[in-house]
């Protein structure tokens, strides 16, 4: 009977060590529910670096630090000159027998605008507005360094001017072509009034926009960040710091930022860029014609498509093709053509002296037509919108 019994303490010391065991489970402290009903961890832990407790981004530093430096303040200096009031009086003139002297004096005239430094042998892209009539032109960089800049090319088409410095260890700011959508955060970077480096955030409002009357070539980003006088030729960067455009202008009736702004994408920056480092200018193609969108009677009914030829130049390609006014462009090339500036911007894509097939609507028959592209002249256009070159 005794034997039987020889068991009963390993018994007893296991069930003392699984009330051990139980007991200090039940009395852990439980992790706390936030108020969206996510869990947080029981010990009080540093939060990640960029987000919040509940995966939410609190800060773009990281990006910020990739980008920033190679944003560059640019500074450029005109010589003008300013008479006297009194000198150009004609009763003041008249009472010395318009014999007074010219007393007009060369002054400098300052404004400021931002760059991006894209390549690491100095190559730098701004707004042609910022740098354009410049008698000297001077980049500041984030690091303290200064470098007066030479003009490399312009294209006042797109209002982009690639100029070049002659500074070793540049940081380089890399392009991103595509992925850009409605929604997507960005980052403003550039020196608005002259304060100094400063970043914005918003989001890209939209994309593709254009017929807005800034320059002959529009396809821009809309976006909401805060942009203001001396952004000009700053970036506009992604959350991973690339450049995905180069700020150009605002819509504004104060002269500040009122959450419109626009950017030249990156990709087109640097087909202008390549452009002008390969051939010393922006080749682009052309038809000699101008367009109005068709017009649309009833509201309810949707738009025709393609665009009416309003007027053709004498001697132009499109002339010589056989395309005459009130022709409806519907193709090019079996590019279905939704836009004035979609053909602009297409057409310009083609070599000079290249043959396209445009296809259009006469008389309720369609045409198509071989024609041989021209070459386009640089033009600018007024525009409602502000530059923003001066503080």
């Amino acid at each position: 009977m005794r034997r039987s019994f020889t068991w009963l303490p390993w018994v007893l010391l296991v069930l003392v060590i699984i009330s051990f065991i139980t007991w200090q489970k039940m009395n852990q402290p439980k992790a706390p529910i936030a108020a969206d009903g996510v869990k947080m961890p029981a010990e009080k832990v540093e939060p990640l670096v960029n987000t919040s407790r509940t995966g939410g981004v609190v800060s773009y530093s990281a990006a910020v630090k990739v980008a920033a430096p190679a944003v560059v303040n640019i500074f450029t200096t005109q010589k003008v000159k300013k008479t006297h009031p009194l000198l150009n009086d004609p009763a003041f003139r008249e009472f010395f027998g318009n014999q007074v002297p010219d007393q007009s004096q060369g002054q400098d005239e300052n404004s400021l605008g931002s760059g991006v430094i894209v390549r690491p042998d100095g190559y730098i892209l701004t707004n042609n507005h910022v740098i354009a009539q410049a008698d000297q032109i001077v980049v500041a960089l984030q690091d303290g360094r200064r470098a007066e800049a030479t003009v490399i090319g312009t294209d006042p088409d797109t209002d982009l001017a690639v100029i070049k410095i002659e500074l070793d260890k540049l940081p380089v700011l890399p392009f991103k072509l595509s992925g850009n959508e409605v929604g997507d955060v960005v980052l403003a970077i550039g020196n608005p009034f002259g304060v100094g480096q400063t970043v914005t955030q918003g989001i890209i409002s939209a994309t593709g926009r254009s017929d807005l009357g800034i320059n002959t070539y529009e396809d821009f980003i809309q976006t909401d960040a805060a942009i203001n006088p001396g952004n000009s030729g700053g970036a506009l960067i992604d959350v991973a710091g690339n450049l995905i455009g180069v700020n150009t202008a605002i819509f504004s009736q104060s002269g500040g930022s009122l959450g419109i702004g626009f950017a030249i994408p990156a990709k087109i920056c640097q087909q202008v860029m390549n452009s002008i480092l390969k051939d010393g200018r922006v080749i682009r193609g052309w038809l000699g014609i101008s367009l109005v969108q068709p017009r649309q009677d009833d509201v309810l009914q949707p738009r025709e498509a393609g665009v009416i030829v309003a007027d053709v130049l004498k001697n132009g390609p499109a002339v010589a093709a056989g395309i005459k006014v009130g022709d409806r462009i519907i193709k090019v090339n079996d590019e279905v053509i939704n836009s004035a500036s979609h053909l602009i911007n297409y057409v310009a894509l083609q070599a000079p002296n290249s043959t396209i097939q445009i296809e259009v609507v006469r008389g309720g028959q369609n045409i198509i037509l071989n024609v041989k592209v021209g070459e386009r002249k640089i033009q600018t256009a007024d525009s409602q919108f502000i530059p923003l070159p001066k503080r």
